[in-house]
């Protein structure tokens, strides 16, 4: 099993979900989150100052799935959240040793 992380644009969110859902992925966890990447942030001008916002909001979505569904999950994401500009967000992709379903018990692939 496979732990996908995805940091993107709030507003890129409910595509997101829509998408893999359509796909067969219905199951995620998505929370708010702040942080920033290589570029360091973004200069905003106020009141005629300028501003460096360098913590962006994003939001975080998490989606545990088959070792054979990674490609078909992390292309998805790409697609839908893409809108070609900085600060689109990034993929992680890490080894997930075990799930068990709180309510039945159920372990591994059963789980998810």
């Amino acid at each position: 099993m496979k732990k996908i992380e995805a940091i993107i644009k709030p507003d890129m969110f409910s595509y997101v979900k829509v998408a893999l859902a359509k796909a067969g992925y219905p199951s995620l966890t998505a929370y708010d989150v702040k942080g920033r990447g290589k570029q360091s942030g973004i200069i905003k001008t106020a009141s005629g100052k300028k501003i460096r916002a360098d913590v962006l909001p994003k939001t975080k979505v998490e989606i545990v799935v088959e070792d054979k569904d990674v490609k078909e999950v992390t292309d998805i994401i790409v697609k839908t959240a893409c809108t070609g500009t900085i600060g689109d967000g990034k993929i992680f992709v890490s080894t997930v040793d075990d799930a068990i379903r709180i309510r039945t018990g159920e372990k591994g692939k059963d789980a998810i």
